[in-house]
């Protein structure tokens, strides 16, 4: 018996066969130990990005926030780890292993529900904390995956629109570890927008407070207003509001104006002094336009590289926009430049006329503001020996503290540049970017981190006919595969 067992493993046949029982094993034996290995790596680079938008792609923003990170920050997360979504546990697992500085802890709210009261939280809330700052801030997972309200009012059906993580932890981790926010005004009383729920959570996201301000009721401009916003007033400001902007402005204010339909020849006034003076008409260029709709124009960005900072394509769109012209302003103390312009070929269009140029859409005006050096306050207090020592140093304090203060006047040509109508049908575009650029370029230790959400829309593919590429794909390669299994079967038969 053993004689037969042995003369069975002298075939050829049987050694082949033992061959390939052998390769199949140290193949599995492989795969078994890969396997293995690659559970041990961190979840960041065993988990490839293969969703349709992207959702868990980590922006330049993001990384260089956390690469900044000299502070440790706490992110906890009150939901039962594993019945969490998927997409929210893969993120926050991706995003905090790029950096050092940030630690997650999971809390289930059910085994622990004391937490909840203790941090004044309900359950699947995440809570970002930095013990050096003694600041802290929350979201809820609702915030992340965000719900289609219009379309659950108008059906009934629940449908996830955004995925908003990176914007969410980003916004929520530079909150905590940054010293203050910002306070901005915005007028009314002049038919003014409003800014859109998208606009004001990008602000809301760089820690920029807003606050209505009726400058005809104010008898000043607040002193803590460090940016003043006026959005494409419908009406002219009065007089009286136009010297309040003036000695705002003199004293190293910063205002931001987006124009709007309205002729506005006060607060034109004003923007011309600095250089940059409104042209009349719309603005048609025949050049870089949305598909022959010479009013769709897409400007040219540049000169300006702070406000272009970030930007993936350069695609702005600005629709109905009215010209600038960068003009010599009132003060040799002024320097003025564009940032946004139309191409060569482009008119500034009336009903009587249509003027040839090239035009800003978007430009920005600074004036440092000089005070007295420790030469000339000395030379004051000498020639003014005999005055009253406590007005003098008064006088002097006020001199010396608006020292290296820089006055700023950024305006926009178009409304249409943060318009929802505009931002959500071309998703794609930088229109809400360059607009945050815009505004953090008033504020030296400001820098633009408001991340927009990721679209969870269905990505249909839209092609029609396969073409060649396509049906070599689907049916050119498997059947060579076929021919040359068929043609090493039939070899190995005849063998």
């Amino acid at each position: 018996m053993a004689e037969k067992i042995k003369n069975l493993f002298k075939s050829k046949t049987s050694r082949n066969g033992s061959y390939s029982v052998g390769m199949i094993a140290l193949v599995l034996g492989i795969i078994i130990v890969v396997n293995l290995i690659a559970g041990q790596l961190p979840e960041n680079i065993r988990e490839i990005d293969i969703s349709d938008n992207k959702i868990y792609e980590i922006t330049d923003t993001s990384r260089q926030i956390l690469k900044k990170l000299d502070s440790k920050v706490l992110v906890k997360v009150f939901a039962e780890k594993d019945s969490t979504d998927e997409r929210i546990r893969t993120f926050i697992g991706k995003y905090a292993a790029l950096s050092n500085k940030i630690e997650v802890e999971w809390i289930d709210p059910v085994l622990h529900p004391a937490e909840l009261t203790e941090n004044n939280v309900e359950a699947n809330t995440v809570l970002v904390s930095c013990e050096d700052t003694g600041k802290s801030t929350t979201f809820t997972f609702d915030d992340i995956i965000v719900i289609d309200e219009y379309s659950y009012y108008m059906t009934g059906n629940i449908s996830e629109s955004e995925f908003d993580g990176e914007g969410q932890l980003t916004s929520a981790v530079n909150y905590v570890t940054s010293d203050a926010a910002k306070q901005i005004y915005y007028t009314s009383g002049h038919g003014e927008n409003t800014f859109s729920t998208t606009v004001a959570d990008l602000l809301d996201k760089n820690n920029m407070q807003t606050e209505e301000l009726n400058l005809l009721m104010a008898e000043k401009i607040p002193d803590d207003c460090e940016l003043l916003f006026l959005y494409a007033p419908a009406r002219d400001i009065t007089e009286d509001e136009k010297e309040m902007l003036e000695e705002y402005l003199a004293a190293g204010g910063k205002v931001f104006v987006i124009l709007g339909e309205a002729e506005t020849p006060n607060l034109s006034s004003i923007l011309t002094e600095y250089g940059i003076e409104p042209e009349q008409g719309y603005i048609a260029d025949m050049q870089r336009n949305y598909q022959g709709n010479y009013y769709y124009i897409f400007p040219e960005l540049g000169n300006v590289t702070e406000m272009t900072e970030g930007l993936a394509s350069d695609m702005v769109l600005l629709i109905n926009a009215h010209g600038l012209n960068v003009t010599e302003p009132a003060r040799d103390t002024v320097n003025v430049s564009s940032f946004m312009e139309t191409s060569e070929n482009s008119y500034a269009v009336t009903q009587e006329d249509e003027k040839e140029g090239t035009y800003a859409l978007g430009a920005v005006a600074t004036e440092s503001i000089a005070g007295s050096d420790a030469s000339s306050v000395e030379d004051e207090n000498t020639d003014n020996a005999d005055a009253d020592s406590a007005d003098v140093d008064t006088e002097n304090d006020d001199k010396v503290a608006d020292t290296g203060k820089e006055a700023r006047l950024t305006v926009i040509s178009a409304d249409s540049l943060i318009d929802p109508q505009v931002t959500d049908a071309f998703p794609t575009l930088e229109n809400l970017n360059l607009f945050m650029n815009a505004v953090s370029a008033n504020f030296d230790d400001v820098e633009n981190v408001a991340i927009e959400p990721k679209s969870l829309a269905v990505v249909n593919n839209t092609m029609q006919h396969a073409g060649m590429i396509s049906l070599l794909l689907i049916f050119g390669i498997p059947l060579v595969i076929l021919i040359f299994g068929f043609m090493r079967w039939m070899k190995r038969r005849k063998a």
